[in-house]
């Protein structure tokens, strides 16, 4: 089955009519939606640092190796 092709000028008036059905969020909501994934990606490094850590700590005790 072959492809239907679309003339470009078509194309961008589409592209116009599918944005204008978005519904943007304000600029509150983008600022707040920005702060949690900063928070939770700085609560996730945290996590995984304490992790790596924690588990350097394991081998270390109990293969007597690294650091």
């Amino acid at each position: 089955m072959a492809a239907k092709t679309t003339n470009p000028f078509v194309f961008l008036q589409q592209v116009r009519a599918e944005t204008a059905k978005v519904t943007w969020p304000s600029r509150r909501e983008t600022v707040i939606s920005t702060v949690m994934v900063l928070v939770f990606a700085f609560l996730a490094s945290i996590f995984f640092f304490a992790s790596g850590q924690l588990m350097a700590f394991g081998v270390e005790l109990i293969l007597g190796i690294g650091r």
